[in-house]
């Protein structure tokens, strides 16, 4: 049935979803005619990379949802306590269905344990026995949703993302372990919604801490299904800012300072991104009689150009209706009220417009023929440059008093999209592995020690305020062994980490249910019916549903793992 190239693992075929295909891709075209002929001719060439084309213009990228704002009450009045706590989770299915067609990108919960507590609390639910059965099976139902449903455009499934783990009450704590644990009970192919898990001095990160006890539940957990995610509030990134009003959403994005408000996450989200392909006008550079400089000079001319496109976008927004966005006028998820605000500038405006940037690594050795990683001189210019990018990113804010900000790209469609255009131009040893690497990170067969790796990229998270992640590559899930993963989040918190997922090979065998790590076969019963899962860029998927350059990286991994 697919006629048209697979743009993110979350992808399953069906009917609806190629009716959908066949229009996005007309969409996508008629948007880059409507263009200026340089704008659409650096996307289709692949310097840049328009993200969510086809939204251009008609609605934002994501949001962290003010989920108690205008919450309706009184549509619970008079239910059973058994009813108020089902009818709530099926609200939020709800809300977020209808949420994820009305925008393009992730939705996040910015304190979940917190903001359902406050809910069922503000119903009258006392957390009884009897009740919190039900709230236990209910998170599990919610949980099943997430993984399960790929309703969205007929083919997706939601991206949704639980920060957890601040909330110091005991009904608090309840939800959020309640999270953890269905998650963690849940069958091993369950590896949705993202649960990402708040790391605070003084509230769970010390032994002798309230909720230390959880961070080591969450642990344990990730160290059999890599989830949670850990968000570093301890950081140097985040230390500044709320750790309450802190969220990351969907696979790094994250938003909280902001010009026109408080500085927070709850209510806001990105607006729109582009990602610039560094390798590319690394390799346009190599040849120049000093390549670096050319390199910059290359990059400010497409930056500039990117800034107008993100502009134009924006500006296009804004041009649309309220009932444009229903859900959102209905229930005021933004911090500000849709049916108050005089235009939607005033709401639209609290969202971050980015840069976002693929392949530091592979530009850095095409311009210097060393790793960055392992020379302290290129080092120091990988980390000069990433700077050089940054504060292009802080003058915009100054002369278009916009929330710009700079992105660490996730590159899930671009790592593959990007090389496969620049191999066509160019001959150099980065195209050999078939893919380019995530923002800043260090190549995956570095060989690198997971704390070596940690450090190298601690730098880079400060400079990328629009959001990104870090990932500890371990050889097979380190079952049980939690104090290892701990050791792991001090040296994130050390290194000024301000996002860190821990990955390794997880695979199922459909005919046995046997789980480990296998090659071909499925070591108990010899079948080849197996299920792989991986982490794709910042969520966890299958395998088989990959892009070509994530299906290469992970090969790669692989291949690393194996030399080892």
């Amino acid at each position: 049935m697919k006629a048209y190239v697979t743009e993110n693992a979350a992808e399953r075929e069906s009917y609806v979803g190629d009716i959908f295909n066949v229009g996005s891709v007309k969409q996508k075209n008629e948007i880059l005619d409507s263009l200026p002929k340089e704008w659409s001719k650096l996307h289709k060439e692949g310097y840049i990379h328009i993200h969510d084309l086809d939204a251009y213009g008609k609605t934002y990228n994501c949001l962290a949802l003010n989920i108690l704002n205008k919450f309706p009450f009184e549509k619970f009045d008079g239910l059973s306590d058994t009813r108020k706590i089902s009818k709530l989770f099926n609200y939020l299915i709800e809300i977020l269905t209808r949420l994820g067609n009305e925008q393009s990108g992730g939705m996040s919960f910015a304190n979940f344990d917190i903001e359902v507590t406050e809910l069922l609390h503000n119903m009258g639910i006392v957390f009884n026995e009897k009740n919190k059965e039900i709230i236990k099976d209910s998170i599990y139902n919610f949980i099943i949703w997430c993984n399960d449903c790929h309703t969205r455009m007929g083919q997706v499934s939601y991206y949704v993302s639980l920060n957890i783990g601040l909330g110091l009450e005991e009904d608090e704590r309840f939800i959020a372990y309640t999270v953890i644990d269905e998650f963690e009970h849940s069958p091993i192919d369950v590896y949705k919604p993202n649960i990402i898990f708040k790391v605070k001095n003084g509230i769970n990160f010390e032994k002798d801490s309230p909720n230390y006890d959880l961070l080591v539940k969450a642990l344990t957990c990730t160290s059999k299904k890599m989830i949670p995610t850990y968000l570093v509030c301890n950081s140097k990134t985040n230390e500044k800012f709320d750790s309450y009003k802190l969220a990351i959403m969907g696979c790094r994005t994250r938003v909280v300072k902001d010009l026109f408000g408080s500085d927070t996450s709850i209510g806001r989200g990105n607006i729109d991104n582009i990602s610039i392909n560094l390798p590319r006008l690394a390799l346009e550079s190599m040849n120049d009689n000093n390549p670096i400089e050319s390199f910059y000079t290359r990059w400010d001319k497409v930056a500039e150009i990117v800034k107008d496109i993100l502009l134009d976008r924006f500006y296009k927004l804004l041009k649309k209706s309220p009932n444009d966005f229903k859900l959102n006028y209905e229930r005021n998820l933004w911090c500000v009220d849709f049916d108050s605000a005089n235009s939607l500038e005033e709401i639209f405006k609290h969202g971050t417009l980015s840069i976002g940037f693929i392949g530091l690594s592979e530009a850095m050795e095409v311009l210097t023929g060393k790793r960055y990683y392992l020379d302290d001189e290129t080092y120091k210019e990988a980390i000069s440059f990433v700077k050089h990018m940054r504060e292009y990113c802080d003058s915009l804010i100054k002369k278009y008093n916009l929330n710009f900000s700079l992105l660490a790209t996730s590159g899930e469609l671009i790592s593959g999209r990007f090389l496969e255009i620049d191999k066509k131009i160019y001959s150099h040893k980065i195209f050999d592995k078939g893919f380019y690497t995530n923002s800043f990170h260090v190549n995956v067969d570095s060989h690198l020690s997971a704390f070596e790796k940690i450090k190298k990229e601690g730098v880079f998270h400060s400079l990328s305020n629009g959001g990104c992640i870090s990932y500890v590559e371990l050889g097979e899930a380190p079952l049980g062994n939690f104090e290892a993963l701990y050791e792991l989040l001090e040296t994130a918190v050390n290194s000024g980490t301000s996002y860190l997922g821990f990955n390794f090979p997880l695979d199922i065998c459909k005919n046995c249910n046997c789980q480990g790590v296998f090659n071909d076969v499925c070591p108990n019963c010899n079948g080849k019916n197996i299920l792989r899962i991986r982490r794709v860029s910042g969520y966890l998927e299958i395998l088989d549903y990959f892009t070509s350059g994530k299906r290469n990286e992970t090969l790669t991994r692989q291949r690393n793992k194996w030399e080892e």
